[in-house]
């Protein structure tokens, strides 16, 4: 706290590990901290220190939302933190695109198909409106079809009304839905919180999809982030590979993020790979017993 004023912050999750090694307290995307400010970090990490231990927490995983630097890698060991033994669990690198230009600015930005299918979708007729509280179950539907069709896991829709009610009352969240004659046909949850903006959830069904209308969601969202003055928007999570390794090989994969990539490159943006993954270790010997069980478990998957 600074005065009256909430100057930093972190939300832990805790996740209980087996045989008795307690459990481990995770911070996804923070803590949310001025990491040149030595005095608040230590007092924010001191009191998630303690919230920590008091579940039993064999280490403290953190994974900041700093770029993949020496000068951040330095500042997280001298807080003594090191590099946690498995990957990330967010997606390490992704694309953010400037939203601060002109609009017309924006789209020359993008690859020359990204900018022809979005006015396609226009063409074709895709409308693209903002959701109703009462829509959400529509883009549950959505989400629920393309999980059936690329074969990957969601939430239950309980968690997507969950965000949807906390964030869209603020005006941080929209769902935006793309209808074709008046049906739902994709939609996208994204998020805003001024200078910046996130795209999270996406969702189509097979219907219409030579309309492009993800294209034109796409382009709508960042309008709709621009227009609440957001400077960046984030396409949120792309393969972990450099920019010259994602185009050589985008068209010939499909594994992991490689088919989102396909997309997601040709609204343009910066390549950007965060610090990734780090631990501040609770119980050393838990600890200890923590990494040899995921080698364990790494060499076993390895020889099956």
């Amino acid at each position: 706290m600074d005065g009256d004023d909430i100057a930093a912050g972190a939300q832990l999750l805790f996740r209980r590990l087996p045989a008795g090694l307690g459990t481990l307290a995770y911070v996804p995307k923070g803590p949310v901290v001025d990491w040149s400010d030595p005095g608040q970090c230590q007092r924010l990490l001191t009191a998630m220190d303690r919230a920590a231990r008091s579940h039993r927490a064999v280490a403290l995983t953190v994974e900041p939302n700093l770029d993949d630097d020496p000068t951040h890698r330095e500042t997280l060991q001298t807080l003594g933190f090191q590099p946690a033994p498995f990957g990330a669990v967010q997606p390490r690198r992704t694309l953010i695109v400037d939203v601060t230009p002109d609009e017309d600015d924006i789209l020359m930005a993008m690859k020359s198909k990204t900018r022809y299918n979005i006015r396609l979708a226009g063409r074709k007729g895709v409308e693209v409106r903002e959701a109703e509280p009462e829509d959400v179950a529509t883009f549950n539907d959505l989400l629920a079809a393309t999980a059936d069709r690329a074969d990957f896991g969601i939430h239950p829709p309980s968690y997507y009304r969950r965000a949807y009610d906390l964030f869209a009352e603020r005006d941080w969240a929209r769902i935006l839905l793309a209808e074709v004659e008046g049906r739902a046909v994709a939609g996208v949850m994204v998020f805003a919180l001024p200078p910046r903006s996130w795209y999270f959830y996406g969702a189509s069904i097979s219907a219409h999809r030579e309309k492009m209308p993800t294209y034109r969601l796409q382009w709508e969202a960042m309008r709709w982030a621009r227009a609440r003055g957001c400077r960046t928007y984030d396409l949120w999570g792309v393969p972990d590979a450099d920019r010259k390794q994602l185009e050589d090989q985008f068209m010939e994969r499909s594994d992991g993020l490689w088919g989102v990539y396909r997309f997601k490159r040709g609204f343009g943006g910066d390549l950007v790979r965060s610090v990734g993954t780090w631990d501040r270790v609770q119980a050393p010997l838990r600890y200890r017993l923590y990494r040899a069980a995921l080698s364990l478990r790494d060499r076993l998957g390895k020889v099956n």
